[in-house]
Formats: structure tokens, C-alpha cells, sequence
């Protein structure tokens, strides 16, 4: 059984690389274990360079704690400003003891409201479960879940970008 540290305690996180890998590898077996980590950047990553660092980071921190393992994966979502509007995404990391593989989900535009609330210092999630009277939505369907409602929920959302990172590892004679 090859051992995948997911670098978060986050259960959608940790079944969006399960489902990735499963669609990858259907005829291995996988043991996932969520393992809380720092990113080493801010709590709400404000841009593509800082969201894609902080993944980095979760998979290097999460392979110096818990060595044992096949694979490391980092999801880092984040936010960015684009003019007067902000795109929200994430990064996606996955490292073997040989290859990394990354990918970036898509990207969306949030709601004006909820852009007013991350200017003035809340994390998308707090800004997210205000406009949408929720409670820990990040733990559950996230942004993206509540503005598609659940059309693409937050598992579906970085299953994509876990897939696309794992191209290295599924097609290792061309990396």
C-alpha cells in the first residue's frame, strides 16, 4: 500500500487527491493521511505567486514531518486581484522522492460583496459564510460550491487540478 500525505486535515481536500488518484491509478492501493502543516505564507494567499508558494511549502513541510510516504500533495487556494474585481483559484502540488507534478484549478470571479469583506481583512471563507449566512463553509463546498450551488462542489473543483498534477507520475517516460 503506497502511503499519500495530504497536507491538510481539510476532509475535502483529502478526498479530492483520494478521487485523483483513484482516477489515475485504478489498479493501485493508496493509504491518505491528512497531516496539518504551515504554508509558511499569509492564512489568505492574496496572489498566483503566493498561492502557488504556499502549496510548495505545505508539500515540503509535509515531507520533512512525515518522511514515510510515497507522495506529498499540497492544495493552496487563494485570491487575486484583477483591476477592481478578484479571481479566486488554487494550486495544486504533488512530490515523489523524484518528480513534481503542478496544476491550478480554474479561476472564477467572486462577488463584489465578498470582495468588499477580503479588502477590509477577512479570509475568503469568513467573507463567504457572511454574505451566505453560513458556518465554516471551507470545511464544506467553499466559494465555489455556494455560487455554482453545488454544481461544481469544492471536491470536483480541485479534483481536475489533483489529475493534471499527476501527469508527471502517470506518464513518467516523458518527465
Amino acid at each position: 500500500m503506497k502511503k499519500v500525505i495530504v497536507a491538510s486535515k481539510n476532509p475535502v481536500k483529502i478526498n479530492a487527491v483520494k478521487k485523483g488518484f483513484e482516477k489515475m491509478f485504478p489498479n493501485e492501493i493508496f493509504e491518505f493521511i491528512g497531516v496539518s502543516v504551515s504554508s509558511d505564507v499569509a492564512d489568505q494567499p492574496f496572489s498566483n505567486i503566493e498561492t502557488l508558494e504556499g502549496a510548495i511549502n505545505r508539500v515540503e513541510n509535509a515531507k520533512q514531518q512525515y518522511s514515510a510516504a510515497i507522495y506529498w500533495v499540497g492544495i493552496e487556494g487563494g485570491i487575486q486581484p484583477n483591476n477592481e474585481e478578484m479571481e479566486a483559484f488554487a494550486w495544486v502540488v504533488i512530490k515523489s522522492a523524484l518528480k513534481t507534478g503542478k496544476s491550478k484549478t480554474g479561476t472564477f470571479f467572486l462577488p463584489p460583496e465578498i470582495v468588499k469583506l477580503i479588502n477590509k481583512g477577512l479570509e475568503l471563507g469568513e467573507a463567504d459564510d457572511i454574505v451566505f449566512n453560513k458556518s465554516n463553509s471551507k470545511q464544506e463546498n467553499g466559494a465555489v460550491g455556494l455560487l455554482t450551488n453545488n454544481i461544481i462542489d469544492r471536491t470536483s473543483y480541485y479534483l481536475e487540478a489533483v489529475i493534471l498534477a499527476l501527469i508527471p507520475f502517470k506518464n513518467e517516460q516523458f518527465y
